[in-house]
């Protein structure tokens, strides 16, 4: 277990490496392929007292890879939010293992029906940089709950973080459960390749149509955790500080490096300098100085960080208008790759900020007149995975929800439904496709068997040929009525 931990040098190695995993796990699930409650439980117990043993070792790993990230974001948002969910899995194991007896209805009654949970065997995980231990956990976790074995490919871009998990995981499970693989583009190309039982990606939109390509070739079943351009809709109702704080916070954790960040925001054109003016206070009581302070999140590395820099510049060039929220007044670009909260006002469908999904500190923001051009904006549009709607407008809100589809929706919030352990979290169309978390992450990592048995006493032998006698006659009349 131990040399789970070490990260191995060449691409060469590690492609072996993933191959003898990936066989040994298969292996290991044929001599094991319907672990008991108990022995999930105990998995889940285990990685849920690592995580928290470790909780100190990844925020500093976390950060490193970052640049900087706040110890409490990384415990909030990637351990905290994991250990929930594991604690939540545990408890409802047992229940969900259980078969569910179904109708069989009166042509086949004297059968019964149920549907027997199994573990699919083998899984494939593929992790993101934004959040690389949550977004590791989480899926693991449901993996687990459902008695499967799991191979995570951790992304290159957090290599310390990838470090301090390989060894983590290695303390507690062999490498026949679980095991993390390292490596560049190409290992996770092969990972991608393998005939896993279940792939389980998480990512852009883009590697996510390769990933399934790649999937496609083994008939491998997939989840598909994406992103796209999360719309926020502000209401003629709601008090502005209030939808302000609380949008604030979801663009500005991480940096607005997380998948269900407010995109951009639709505003009642009469209430648009109000909402300026309460992001401007709600971003400066959070984050008084930028540059040195520890709880504002830096870019994760240069290349995205340029990627940003030029979308700015894009925007300005093609005549919008640019707020940086920098309350200390900070010269920027600064050392540790920081971006100031932005606002783009004016912002156009030929910018780059509104043709593909921002994943960093920066907001356009669009006036409506009316609440029909709102979501005509927004259903005219791929399938967001998270919308944001705030309204004190009860009959508002009832529309939004049935007007708009979406992944997950927010009502008066932004971020936090990710953070509820009985609600499905996925995406929809160009978003993605399945879910996990909840009962609907034991559903996805098991496949459902349907088992019917018959009695002694044989019903069915009244449709057995030669047909037409007097029962058969009888039973058509009845039934195709």
């Amino acid at each position: 277990m131990a040399a789970q931990a070490e990260l191995i040098g060449t691409p060469f190695a590690e492609l072996e490496r993933l191959e003898g995993l990936f066989e040994s796990q298969r292996a290991a699930f044929r001599r094991n392929p319907m672990p008991g409650a108990e022995e999930r439980r105990q998995n889940l117990k285990l990685l849920r007292t690592a995580l928290i043993s470790h909780k100190e070792a990844i925020a500093e790993a976390v950060s490193a890879d970052f640049g900087n990230r706040a110890t409490f974001e990384t415990l909030f948002a990637e351990i905290l939010v994991a250990a929930e969910g594991i604690k939540f899995a545990r408890r409802h194991i047992r229940r969900w293992m259980k078969p569910s007896r179904r109708e069989v209805g009166l042509l086949m009654m004297t059968t019964r029906a149920k549907v027997h949970y199994q573990p699919k065997g083998v899984v494939g995980i593929i992790v993101p940089w934004n959040y690389p231990v949550q977004l590791a956990v989480a899926p693991l976790t449901y993996a687990l709950a459902a008695g499967n074995r799991a191979l995570i490919k951790m992304s290159e871009f957090t290599p310390r973080t990838s470090a301090v998990m390989a060894k983590m995981l290695g303390e507690i499970f062999p490498e026949d459960l679980v095991a993390i693989v390292d490596g560049e583009a190409d290992v996770g190309v092969a990972f991608s390749e393998k005939p896993f039982d279940h792939l389980f990606f998480t990512g852009s939109t883009a590697v996510g149509r390769m990933v399934m390509a790649a999937a496609a070739r083994n008939l491998t079943p997939v989840t598909l955790e994406l992103g796209g351009k999360s719309p926020t809709l502000i209401g003629d109702d709601i008090p502005m500080a209030r939808a302000a704080e609380r949008i604030c916070f979801g663009k500005a954790l991480n940096a607005g490096q997380t998948c269900v960040a407010p995109d951009y925001v639709l505003c009642p054109q009469p209430r648009l300098d109000e909402f300026v003016a309460e992001m401007t206070k709600a971003f400066t009581r959070m984050y008084p100085s930028l540059a040195d302070n520890p709880d504002y999140t830096s870019i994760v590395n240069e290349r995205q960080y340029d990627r940003l820099s030029a979308w700015l510049e894009d925007a300005k060039s093609k005549g919008a208008q640019l707020v940086a929220l920098n309350p200390a007044d900070e010269e920027f670009p600064a050392a540790g790759r920081k971006i100031p909260l932005t606002l783009v006002l004016g912002a156009s469908d030929d910018m780059r900020v509104m043709q593909e999904e921002i994943f960093g500190p920066i907001l356009p923001v669009l006036a409506y007149e009316s609440m029909e051009d709102a979501l005509e904006y927004v259903n005219s549009r791929p399938r967001p995975l998270a919308l944001n709607y705030f309204d004190d407008d009860a009959a508002g809100r009832r529309r939004v929800i049935a007007e708009t589809h979406s992944g997950g929706l927010c009502l008066n919030d932004a971020v936090m439904h990710v953070a509820c352990d009985d609600l499905p979290f996925g995406g929809v169309g160009p978003s993605g496709m399945g879910a996990y978390h909840g009962h609907e992450g034991f559903l996805t990592f098991s496949h459902a068997k349907a088992v019917l048995s018959r009695p002694a006493f044989n019903s069915a032998r009244a449709i057995y040929p030669p047909y037409g006698n007097f029962v058969q006659r009888l039973m058509m009349k009845f039934f195709l009525r």
